[in-house]
């Protein structure tokens, strides 16, 4: 077939996960190109003008880790940044950042074109080129023929999409733009099982028409917590959002009109995502509340247009009005763009392999809400996955996978391929077994070196990263050995702890008590940090000048937000060293049940006292690993037992039937 274009690899849709798809390809060396239907729309907010949150931070930095631009361009736009759940231990504190919308766009377009090896292209992708088993390359709607050696399909909700807003309903992709009809029907004739999902957004406002002074103003964190690892500084000028709450008039308009919601007059069929819920099923499946809460979050720094986070709908435009006028605050408020429910095409994830392959195909790779995800978050890290995998597909390399011990995102993608979902997926920290383990501070050490080793990090990066995992090797050294002058320490901390029972501890006996916290104790640490025979790796922590950083509390001593990011860090590896020791034996339990390998060969239909039910989940997921095979819903550790004994069973035989016979 005479091919029009030539690339590596080729990835079709520029939203979060075609970003981070198309740019690990690209690093690592790879000629690639990036299909997408509006080169003005590349990495859309479709929905909120946010990155992160609770589990979603975590996710971000893991991309940021490997390598990825998410936390980067986060960083760059970032309008108001908070670290959540900080009442609760450092497992589960997040960061989330509201964005400027449209200069998130321009610095992720910025980002893409600055990158060698990366072809930025505006087409239609139509089909796919299927030939001996590989997908070989694409169709375009103009005719042209692109040749692929590996792709990656990012779609979104573009596929078949179809938006409700009351009784009307029309085919789109996201507002304002058109649907990929002929490409989701492509996809169906590959054979692969698919199912129907549905998201929604909420109503836009004119911030002028807004009397912000009757509603609560929410300001960002005074310290910001950056996303990136390799982020120095936060450039944009930081912004308020605002709370708000419904009124029981707002309750009794939606109660009024909710048989005019597509989701219960019977117009929709797909499943919206459970823990997004619109804001007339709030009000249906929570009767005995009063009121919920919602945010008014800005969308820009040159915009006035306001995103109303919590009021998701997909009531008709007058019926959204009304809703709007019947808060106090916002009876004069302008809607500039309702809200809307869209449904759309998404591939059963358990199509997948662990590196996110379709498993029936060579060289076809899916990531994002194709996959049946929800949030910009989730897309990422499935996007720079896909885009690893598919690079060294076409490298003859061996394949690069996360398991659920090292990385949330590998939770994500076990969850996703091993247990499917029926609705749109996305991440709780509540869904990993060893989440202290998984912290935001530590997704460096985790992650960072497969990045460096896959091409994705480049020298200064790394070299950054080596001066930080040797301050925190120096910095544990200290705090386990040196011991605390007591009168120093009680002048410090006066009503602290008691004076008679700090005689010979050391400063990491000391921060093991839940009291006292390492910002505490940094005047001290300083002085010791001074001391060191080698204290060039704290040069510049231990300068005078802290180019404008806040000042400790206590010490009045300079102290920058990385250095207090490395500190806490450290703190939590003290304090919480015993639960960690209990998490690393567990991880090994985990980590033996997954080096037990099911052969792609093994027949569950001969497995003896096997049921039917149970022969037809693991043939349709096709479990690598018994440690997989356990996730998977409604697979008893019996079936387990009967396909341990059967891998030898079956291992035996097809080792006699290959055997020469003997002469």
């Amino acid at each position: 077939m005479p091919f029009t274009e030539q690339y590596d690899v080729v990835v079709v849709g520029a939203g979060h996960a075609g970003c981070e798809a198309a740019m690990a390809s690209a690093r690592m060396g790879l000629r690639t190109a990036l299909f997408t239907l509006n080169l003005d729309l590349i990495a859309q907010m479709s929905c909120n003008p946010a990155i992160g949150g609770i589990a979603k931070g975590h996710l971000v930095r893991e991309v940021d880790a490997l390598g990825g631009v998410m936390g980067e361009v986060a960083d760059a736009v970032g309008i108001q940044f908070r670290l959540l759940n900080t009442s609760r231990g450092p497992a589960v504190w997040s960061p989330r950042a509201q964005c400027d919308k449209q200069q998130y766009r321009v610095k992720m377009r910025e980002v893409l074109e600055s990158q060698p090896n990366l072809y930025i292209k505006q087409a239609e992708v139509v089909d796919v080129i299927v030939e001996d088993g590989n997908i070989s390359g694409l169709k375009l709607r103009d005719g042209r023929i692109i040749h692929a050696r590996a792709t990656v399909i990012t779609t979104g909700t573009f596929l078949n999409g179809l938006i409700h807003c009351g009784e009307e309903r029309y085919p789109a992709g996201r507002s304002g733009e058109p649907p990929a009809i002929l490409l989701g029907e492509a996809l169906k004739q590959l054979g692969l099982r698919g199912c129907r999902l549905k998201t929604g957004t909420p109503p836009r406002l004119d911030g002028r028409t807004i009397d912000w002074s009757r509603f609560e103003e929410q300001p960002g964190d005074v310290d910001p917590t950056s996303f990136s690892f390799r982020t120095k500084e936060l450039p944009q000028r930081q912004v308020s959002c605002h709370i708000a709450y419904t009124t029981p008039e707002t309750l009794r308009i939606i109660r009024e009109n909710v048989h005019r919601s597509p989701m219960y007059s019977g117009q929709i069929q797909a499943i919206g995502p459970r823990y997004c819920p619109s804001i007339e099923d709030k009000v249906v499946k929570f009767p005995d509340k009063s009121q919920h809460q919602f945010f008014l979050e800005p969308e820009g720094l040159n915009t006035h247009e306001v995103y109303v986070n919590g009021m998701s709908t997909s009531l008709p435009m007058e019926v959204q009005a009304e809703i709007v006028r019947s808060i106090p605050g916002l009876e004069n408020a302008e809607m500039l763009r309702p809200g809307y429910a869209i449904e759309y095409d998404a591939i059963d994830p358990t199509e997948l392999d662990r590196t996110l392959r379709v498993k029936r195909f060579t060289g076809l790779y899916l990531a994002g809400q194709i996959n049946g995800t929800s949030g910009y978050e989730e897309a990422a890290c499935q996007g720079i996955m896909a885009g690893i995998n598919a690079a060294l597909c076409v490298q003859g390399r061996e394949p690069f996978t996360l398991d659920r011990t090292e990385a949330y995102t590998g939770i994500l993608i076990d969850d996703l391929i091993s247990k499917g979902t029926n609705e749109p997926y996305r991440m709780f920290t509540s869904r990993a077994e060893f989440r202290l383990h998984l912290r935001i501070d530590n997704a460096d050490r985790r992650l960072t070196p497969h990045g460096r080793r896959l091409g994705l990090i480049n020298d200064q990066a790394w070299a950054d990263y080596e001066a930080k995992q040797a301050r925190a090797v120096a910095l544990e050294k200290l705090l386990a050995t040196r011991k605390v002058n007591p009168e120093k320490l009680a002048s410090l901390l006066p009503d602290a702890i008691a004076l008679g029972s700090l005689q010979g501890q050391t400063y990491a006996q000391i921060l093991k008590r839940p009291e006292v916290t390492i910002e505490a104790l940094y005047p001290l640490i300083r002085e010791e940090l001074a001391t060191l025979d080698d204290p060039t790796l704290f040069a510049d922590w231990l300068s005078t000048e802290a180019n404008g950083a806040k000042r400790d509390r206590l010490g009045g001593q300079p102290l920058r937000s990385s250095e207090r990011n490395e500190l806490k860090s450290v703190e939590t590896e003290i304090k919480y060293s015993g639960y960690l020791d209990q998490q690393k034996k567990s991880i090994e339990k985990l980590k033996k049940a997954e080096q037990r390998n099911i052969p792609d060969w093994f027949d569950y239909k001969a497995v003896s006292g096997l049921s039917r039910e149970m022969q037809e989940k693991l043939t349709r997921v096709r479990p690598s690993t018994i440690g997989q095979a356990s996730r998977i819903p409604g697979v008893t550790p019996a079936a387990l037992t009967l396909v341990n004994v059967y891998i030898e069973i079956q291992s035996s035989a097809r080792t006699t039937l290959n055997q020469p016979l003997s002469s």
